[in-house]
C-alpha cells in the first residue's frame, strides 16, 4: 500500500474551526478511483461512527448513516466516493495529491464529487452528532447520509444500486439531494444514458491482396456517417430544456498492419431527455441504426442502460428546497443517481459545489468559496 492509498484519519467533523474546503483537500489526497474506494470508505465510516448520534451501516464500500430523531420527514444527502482514473497528461494539476493555487483547489474529484462529499461530512458533523454534544444542532428533518462506491462505472456495479437491492429500507425518504456539481444551483432531473456496441464481420486477407477480403472497419462507415449527421434534439420537460446526444465513443478493429480486418465494433452512447422511457430510447436508436444498414438483432448489443428522471420540481419537498437555497433551477444534462431515487418514488435534485464542465478534466478544480457557499445553503435548509 502506498502513501496515497493509506487512509488518514479525517479531522474532527464537530470542530468549530472545521474548514470544509480543507476537508475537501484531505479527501482528494485519498486516491479512490472506481474499484479502489475502500481506504476512503474506511475513513468516512470511522468519522461517522465517532459522531455518536448516527446509526451507521456499511455495505461493501458504501456507508449509510442515519439520524433517528422521530421527525415527520426524512431527507437523504447522497454522494459517491469514487473518481474517474487520474490524468495521464504530464504536468496535469487535476490529479492526486491535491494542490492549492490561491483559493482554488486542484485535484481529481475536486468537483466530481469530493467537494460535495466534504459538504456531506461537514453537515453530518453539525447535525449528526449526539444531541447533548457541545454545539450540536438539531435538523428539522431526520437525515440519511449515503456515501457510495462505483458511480463512475457500469451501473450494475453501483454501491447505491447495492443498497437498493440489499437494504432498500435505508433509502426510504421524502426527498433526496445528490451533491453532484451544479455550481450551487438546483439542477432538476437528469438525462438517461444508454451504450450500444455495433459489431461488424468481414473476411481477413493480406492487405497486399485486399480484394480477397472484406474490410470490417469499412463496413462501419455508414453508421459513422449517420452519427456525424445526426441532429440532436432539445426537449422541454416541465419547463427545463434537456439537450440530447448520440455519439460514437469508441471504435476497435484490426490485428496487424498488413491484414484486412475481419472484425470491428463501434460503441455508441445515447443521452436522452426525461420525456422518454428506456424502451422509447432504444426504439429511437434502433431507427437511426437501421437507416444506416445495421441489423438490430444480429449486430447490436446493449452494454448499459440507465433511465432518465423527470425534474419533479413541482413536488412540495422539491419546491421547498428550491425556495430555501435560491437560484433559478436548470436541467441536468448528464446522468446522475436522481434517477435511482426517482425509481424508488423519492423526489430528488442535484445540488452541489463546482462547475460540472470541469468534471473529468485534466485541470479539475473547485474554488474555496463555492464549497463554503454550498455548506451554508444546505445548513440553512436543514436548520429550517
Amino acid at each position: 500500500m502506498t502513501a496515497l492509498d493509506a487512509a488518514p484519519a479525517l479531522p474532527d467533523l464537530t470542530a468549530a474551526d472545521l474548514d470544509v474546503a480543507e476537508l475537501t483537500a484531505t479527501l482528494l489526497d485519498i486516491r479512490s478511483v472506481s474499484g479502489e474506494e475502500r481506504p476512503l470508505a474506511d475513513a468516512v465510516e470511522t468519522a461517522l461512527r465517532g459522531l455518536g448520534g448516527l446509526a451507521v451501516r456499511r455495505l461493501g464500500d458504501t456507508v449509510v448513516a442515519r439520524t433517528e430523531l422521530g421527525r415527520d420527514t426524512r431527507v437523504i444527502l447522497a454522494g459517491h466516493l469514487d473518481t474517474v482514473p487520474l490524468p495521464t497528461v504530464p504536468g496535469s494539476r487535476g490529479t492526486v495529491p491535491s494542490a492549492w493555487v490561491g483559493d482554488t483547489l486542484y485535484g481529481r474529484g475536486a468537483v466530481d464529487m469530493k467537494s460535495g462529499v466534504a459538504v456531506q461530512l461537514a453537515l453530518a458533523g453539525r447535525f449528526g452528532g449526539a444531541t447533548d454534544a457541545p454545539g450540536a444542532q438539531a435538523p428539522v428533518h431526520d437525515v440519511t447520509w449515503v456515501f457510495y462506491d462505483n458511480e463512475e462505472v457500469a451501473s450494475h456495479l453501483s454501491g447505491l444500486g447495492r443498497v437498493v437491492r440489499e437494504a432498500p429500507e435505508l433509502l426510504e425518504g421524502d426527498f433526496a439531494v445528490l451533491l453532484e456539481p451544479t455550481d450551487g444551483v438546483v439542477e432538476g432531473g437528469c438525462n438517461g444514458t444508454c451504450r450500444y456496441r455495433v459489431s461488424y464481420a468481414g473476411v481477413a486477407a493480406h492487405s497486399g491482396r485486399a480484394w480477397r477480403g472484406e474490410n470490417a472497419i469499412h463496413k462501419a462507415g455508414p453508421l459513422l456517417g449517420a452519427l456525424a449527421a445526426y441532429d440532436p434534439a432539445t426537449v422541454t420537460v416541465e419547463g427545463l430544456d434537456y439537450r440530447e446526444g448520440l455519439n460514437a465513443i469508441r471504435i476497435a478493429g484490426g490485428v496487424a498492419g498488413n491484414v484486412i480486418p475481419d472484425a470491428a465494433h463501434v460503441d455508441v452512447n445515447y443521452r436522452f431527455a426525461p420525456d422518454k422511457t428506456l424502451e422509447e430510447a432504444h426504439a429511437h436508436v434502433r431507427q437511426v441504426f437501421e437507416r444506416a444498414g445495421v441489423d438490430w438483432t444480429a449486430q447490436v448489443e446493449v452494454m448499459d442502460a440507465s433511465a432518465a428522471a423527470r425534474p419533479g420540481l413541482d413536488r412540495p419537498a422539491a419546491a421547498a428546497f428550491v425556495t430555501a437555497v435560491g437560484g433559478e433551477p436548470k436541467p441536468k444534462y448528464g446522468w446522475t443517481d436522481v434517477a435511482r431515487f426517482s425509481a424508488l418514488g423519492v423526489p430528488a435534485v442535484n445540488f452541489g459545489p463546482g462547475d460540472a464542465l470541469l468534471a473529468h478534466t485534466d485541470d479539475e478544480h473547485v474554488d474555496r468559496a463555492a464549497v463554503h457557499a454550498c455548506l451554508d445553503a444546505l445548513s440553512g435548509w436543514l436548520a429550517g
